[in-house]
């Protein structure tokens, strides 16, 4: 109560050394209060003075909810705990006095913001702590096939990748060829299109290319320094989008293993990916791989492998380290530990796991699960609180 006797400014100067989750808390408590903390002043000098510590979120049953997690003592065998909390609810207002909470169908994190693609194929960007929205609308309709990513460019500018199916006609067309960087004919009935929405200027934008490879696993991309990184569907190369250039390109994967997810590493903005390599028919080991860019010019990515889970990994873990599982690495002292989630399953109803130090612990966690067997795999993902401002229109 004292800060209403403290000039605003140095209100802003107190507040912007305050983590983003603590504030959040304060949006609920006056009007005041919530005003301030949108407020584009706090915003920017937030963004330059308060600490930025990650977190965990997971997408359960079309519900974001906070993960909780104690890991640093695991390397002195001191059981890890994991508890999933906290309920962010995403609303839609519908009229002055009312508003509904939105069922999300998937969700895509890049630096505190979230691309929140609704169960209904609407598409919204929704910053959780402050609690800001930004409706976004299609140029023409959105489409059940499409595929979103949130990006960043080198000026700062936030920007969205949409990825469209559309029926081709019989003759040929040219496509570009991502990987190869030119372009080939394409007979086939299909090709998929790509727009850029700018959120300067409000609208939607070709981006001049098209390819006859749709790619499922935009939507569980990663962004990482403004570049947006994901498998191509044969899992031989990561196909990248630069925002800053708006150009695609493509990097070369570690052979022999199997590759399942990315995401970043808790600590840093490091891409990191998960992979599996199978020995022998009852065993599986669990590799971790974190990327870096190499200091010569060609600026190739290189590749560093953590193995996390060595031999006798059977059966019972194979279900869990399969497609669709989310993950996050989280470094104890020099050693690797991954937190992983997945779809329930007749070898263990609990989602979410840690594997690392030759050990796979399976957590009976407390709060959200998924209500029943059919419900959409569960997603996990790295999230850096922060007061950035959705960019709205000139």
């Amino acid at each position: 109560m004292m800060f209403n006797y403290l000039p605003e400014d140095m209100v802003v100067e107190i507040l912007s050394r305050v983590p983003a989750v603590s504030l959040a808390r304060l949006r609920s408590t006056s009007k005041i209060w919530n005003a301030l903390i949108k407020d584009g002043r706090l915003a920017k000098k937030h963004s330059a003075n308060a600490p930025r510590h990650s977190m965990a979120l997971v997408l359960i049953d079309h519900r974001v909810y906070l993960v909780r997690s104690n890991l640093r003592e695991i390397h002195n065998n001191v059981a890890p705990f994991v508890s999933v909390t906290c309920h962010f609810s995403l609303k839609e207002r519908l009229s002055k006095h009312f508003s509904t909470e939105v069922d999300i169908r998937d969700v895509f994190h890049c630096d505190g913001l979230l691309l929140c693609t609704t169960k209904d194929y609407r598409l919204v960007v929704w910053n959780p702590c402050s609690g800001e929205t930004r409706w976004i609308q299609p140029r023409d309709s959105y489409k059940k096939d499409d595929c979103y990513a949130l990006g960043r460019s080198s000026c700062n500018k936030y920007k969205i990748l949409r990825q469209e199916l559309l029926i081709n006609p019989s003759q040929e067309s040219y496509v570009y060829n991502i990987v190869r960087g030119d372009f080939l004919i394409n007979n086939n009935q299909e090709r998929y299109e790509y727009e850029i929405y700018d959120f300067t200027s409000n609208s939607w934008r070709g981006v001049g290319v098209s390819t006859g490879l749709f790619n499922p696993n935009i939507t569980t991309g990663m962004s990482v320094n403004g570049i947006i990184y994901w498998f191509d569907i044969t899992e031989q190369f990561l196909l990248s989008f630069d925002f800053s250039t708006e150009r695609f390109g493509s990097e070369s994967l570690p052979e022999d293993d199997s590759h399942l997810a990315l995401s970043v590493t808790r600590q840093g903005k490091q891409l990191c990916m998960l992979s599996t390599h199978s020995s022998y028919v009852t065993e599986t080991n669990v590799n971790l791989w974190i990327a870096t860019k190499s200091s010569e010019n060609t600026e190739a990515m290189s590749w560093s492998k953590f193995p996390i889970l060595r031999g006798g990994v059977g059966l019972r873990y194979r279900y869990h380290f399969r497609e669709g599982v989310s993950f996050f690495a989280y470094q104890v002292k020099e050693k690797i530990v991954v937190v992983s989630c997945h779809r329930p399953n007749r070898h263990s109803k609990n989602i979410i796991h840690i594997a690392g130090h030759g050990k796979f612990i399976e957590l009976d966690h407390h709060g959200a699960k998924p209500k029943h067997e059919f419900s959409p795999t569960p997603l996990l993902l790295v999230y850096v609180p922060s007061l950035v401002q959705i960019q709205h229109g000139i």
